[in-house]
Parts: C-alpha cells; sequence; structure tokens
C-alpha cells in the first residue's frame, strides 16, 4: 500500500490544487527518503519552480516541473503526501519528513511513518531511463488481451507474482491481486504460462475493473493510507478476499484460507471457486 488507485486519487488530488503554485521554498527534515540527489541538490532544483501537473506512473505520483525536472513519490506502506493550510494535525506534521512551502502558504507535506517511501527528483534524461524499466499500465489501451496474454505465456511463476510484478505490469499490489484472482475464479499459484486464452481475457478484465471501481471508491484504507486531504478510502468496504481470511466466501460460503507461499505476502483465496 498504497497502490495504483490509491496513487491515482492523491495525484488527482493534487492536480486540482496545486498545478501553477510555485514552490517558494524547501525544508528537509528527514534526508534518508530521498533518491536520486543529496538535499542541498533537492532544495535549490525545486526553490523557484512551478508545478505544471500532477499525475501518477506506476505506483508513483509525480510532479512535473517548469524546470524539466520531475519530483516523484512512492508512498509503500505508510507515506502520504498531505496539503496543509495550517489545520495539519501534529501527528502529521510530526511525521514530515520534508515540505514545500507553495506561493499560496500552504505546506506540501511528505509524512510517513516508517519512512519506507522514497521522494525522487529526476532530470528527464534520468526519467526516462528509469520509466523504461517500468511494465505496462493497466488502465492503458496498450493493456490489450494480446499484451496481457503474451505476457503470461512468457512465465511460469504463479500468476498472482506476474501480475504483481512492476517489469510487467505496474500498479497492480497485492490487495487488487487477490482481489481480481477470486473475480476471475483462478487459483493464484498457477503457472501463469497454463491460463486459457479465456481465463487471460477474464483476468485482464477484472483487473481492469476492479482498479477502476477502487479509484472510484477513493482507495483502499486499513490503518495508514489517506488522499491529499487526509480522508480515508471506501474500497474497504468492498473487499471479498483481502483481509478475509477464515470468512465464508461470498460466492459460494466456503472458508476463505490465506498463505504466504507464493510470494511471501499474504494471499487469500477460495479453493473451491479458484481453480
Amino acid at each position: 500500500m498504497p497502490e495504483l488507485p490509491e496513487t491515482e486519487t492523491i495525484a488527482r488530488d493534487l492536480a486540482r490544487e496545486v498545478i501553477g503554485r510555485t514552490i517558494l521554498g524547501v525544508s528537509v527534515r528527514r534526508p534518508d527518503v530521498l533518491r536520486e540527489v543529496t538535499p542541498l541538490q533537492f532544495s535549490r532544483r525545486l526553490k523557484g519552480a512551478r508545478i505544471e501537473r500532477s499525475w501518477r506512473r506506476a505506483k508513483l505520483i509525480v510532479l512535473d516541473l517548469s524546470t524539466g525536472n520531475r519530483l516523484a513519490v512512492q508512498p509503500r506502506f505508510t507515506g502520504g503526501l498531505l496539503l496543509d493550510d495550517g489545520n495539519l494535525n501534529e501527528r502529521d506534521r510530526a511525521y514530515s519528513t520534508l515540505d514545500l512551502l507553495l506561493d499560496d502558504g500552504r505546506r506540501l507535506h511528505y509524512s510517513d511513518v516508517r519512512r519506507l517511501g522514497t521522494v525522487s527528483l529526476f532530470s528527464p534524461e534520468r526519467w526516462a531511463e528509469y520509466e523504461g524499466g517500468l511494465g505496462v499500465e493497466p488502465l492503458d489501451p496498450e493493456f490489450s488481451e494480446e499484451r496481457f496474454s503474451g505476457i503470461l505465456r512468457g512465465s511460469r511463476q504463479a500468476v498472482k507474482k506476474v501480475i504483481m510484478d512492476q517489469k510487467r505490469v505496474v500498479g497492480v499490489g497485492n490487495i487488487y491481486a487477490n482481489e481480481a484472482l477470486w473475480r476471475a475464479g483462478i487459483d493464484p499459484s498457477r503457472e501463469a504460462r497454463s491460463l486459457s486464452a479465456h481465463e487471460a481475457s477474464q483476468l485482464r478484465s477484472e483487473i481492469v475493473q476492479i482498479l477502476e471501481e477502487a479509484i472510484e471508491a477513493r482507495g483502499t484504507s486499513f490503518r495508514d493510507y489517506r488522499d491529499a486531504s487526509g480522508e480515508s478510502g471506501s474500497f474497504v468496504n468492498l473487499l471479498a478476499v483481502y483481509g478475509r481470511e477464515g470468512e465464508p466466501c461470498r460466492r459460494c460460503g466456503r472458508r476463505l484460507v490465506g498463505t504466504h507461499a507464493i510470494d511471501g505476502r499474504a494471499t487469500i483465496l477460495c479453493v473451491s471457486c479458484q481453480q
């Protein structure tokens, strides 16, 4: 966490709030979250820059700057970008690793309790190099049935591991992989190449559908994820398997089981419905 729906939600929130704003000042309190630059370089390259675009790539929230640089935030487990108009709660301020002073008086904080997330500042050349290693976006037209089938056919790995591989398909993390596989009726441990053309098509459709539904619900919040205004996402109320180990399957009623055998992450499935 956060995965594609959560970072998409934050990026859209920021697009409404900070495009056109100029960065007047930079404060770095926890430099260990920085990547690509030192704190001094980070500050020098951001001061005076205007924010021209806010968007998402993979699980990154990306701010395009007037200087040509790109500020990319990967929140991971407990990170978040929070706008502060002076009313941000003290807990969030206490865990703020850095903040940007905007020309309207607000501050944009990167708050991260465990500091497992990262904040990177990319030059255009370095961004092109980094982006070249990322897989296809599941909400883009390029994520066709043919493209997805080719990804699956080329791997002996468990299908769950393949759809979470950011070098193949970006943005799908553990929550939505569990949910999509349950909806498609596919055992997460099956070799990716074993899926039939129909199964691959069904799984692709479920991945797209569940991501779109989660964006509409503004993401999934268990403990830490919040949008740029500090609000929680509501998709947690619609989860069919994730977080429900031992509870009845909503399709057949059989008890859901959990395992960490596939990729070291919690996998929840129905052994009756998922084949």
